[in-house]
């Protein structure tokens, strides 16, 4: 059995809105797609919580508080993913990885199902988290 890749993804969400990152066309795996805000491996010896927080201060400059774990389904059997929903960081999100991300916006929740989404199996769980938050 082949081990899987273990990743942690943020979903930064403010006002309603959630922060999406463009992945550079030149990306070997999931190119000119876009993705939620900050994500990336899981370092060896390295906790999912831990590796979110690395990956987003790393990719968007920014110090994240409380990243609470939310479901995240993703189709590809090599990946383990971890997703985390935050709503409360330290800093304003800034592209700080133009090798990785070509583009980062702000989005409506209603807009992301006309997106290229790198995994778009993932809105539905992920949607239904966002919209708790925002009550």
């Amino acid at each position: 059995m082949v081990a899987r890749i273990r990743i942690s993804v943020a979903v930064l969400v403010r006002d309603g809105l959630v922060l999406l990152v463009h992945r550079h066309p030149s990306r070997r795996w999931y190119p000119d797609s876009w993705s939620f805000s900050a994500g990336g491996h899981v370092e060896p010896g390295e906790l999912p919580h831990q590796a979110v927080r690395r990956e987003c201060l790393e990719e968007l400059g920014v110090h994240i508080d409380d990243p609470a774990p939310v479901p995240m389904t993703v189709n590809d059997p090599t990946l383990d993913v971890h997703a985390f929903l935050v709503t409360r960081w330290a800093g304003e999100p800034a592209n700080a990885a133009p090798e990785e991300h070509d583009d980062l916006r702000w989005f409506r929740p209603s807009d992301l199902a006309d997106l290229k989404m790198a995994h778009p199996e993932s809105l539905p769980s992920l949607l239904s988290a966002v919209r708790l938050a925002t009550i």
